[in-house]
């Protein structure tokens, strides 16, 4: 496996150093496009026709969802698991920097986590979401900051997170939903 994820690593970063232009967008998907894609969800709901209790529901589970996948379950395995980015193990073309471990991707845990809860809301924001996520998870391994499997690592964590997450708040709704049509 770790001969595969070096190996995918070299085919992603060698597409680093090719072109200004090409290397300028790999930085903007790697370090812009996640604060865009905050904003984009946040404008996308509050500006919804859907009402405004499920407007909150779904802001709700994003962030708990977006946020236990980054700041608890990743933080949580690079406690414990502490694998060096690649720059400082690999000669790579190195387009940022990160001083944190690399396995597993936060990035990826975070918007895949994002893209997970806003499809089961919305399949077609979710299949927009995801394909941000993908660009923004490659373009950091391209970037030379993550191995291929750092980001499939984030990317399983947040959509696992996310559908917990939804299961939970949706079975709580139902049962409160229950209990207050019984009274």
């Amino acid at each position: 496996m770790e001969v595969f994820d070096v190996q995918f690593f070299y085919l992603l970063n060698s597409l680093a150093g090719q072109s200004p232009a090409l290397d300028g967008l790999i930085v903007f998907f790697a370090s812009y496009l996640p604060y865009i894609l905050v904003i984009f969800a946040l404008v996308l709901v509050l500006f919804s026709p859907s009402p405004k209790r499920e407007k909150r529901e779904l802001l709700f589970v994003a962030a708990a969802a977006s946020i236990i996948a980054r700041f608890g379950v990743t933080e949580i395995i690079r406690f414990f698991y502490h694998r060096p980015r690649p720059f400082l193990d690999l000669p790579v073309t190195q387009l940022l920097t990160s001083s944190e471990w690399s396995f597993p991707s936060g990035h990826a845990a975070f918007f895949f986590a994002l893209a997970t809860v806003l499809y089961c809301y919305n399949k077609k924001w979710g299949v927009g979401f995801f394909t941000a996520a993908l660009l923004i998870g490659a373009s950091r391994v391209i970037a030379g900051i993550h191995y291929p499997t750092d980001i499939i690592g984030g990317a399983l964590i947040g959509v696992g997170v996310a559908y917990a997450t939804v299961s939970f708040v949706r079975r709580t709704a139902s049962a409160d939903r229950h209990v207050v049509s019984v009274n």
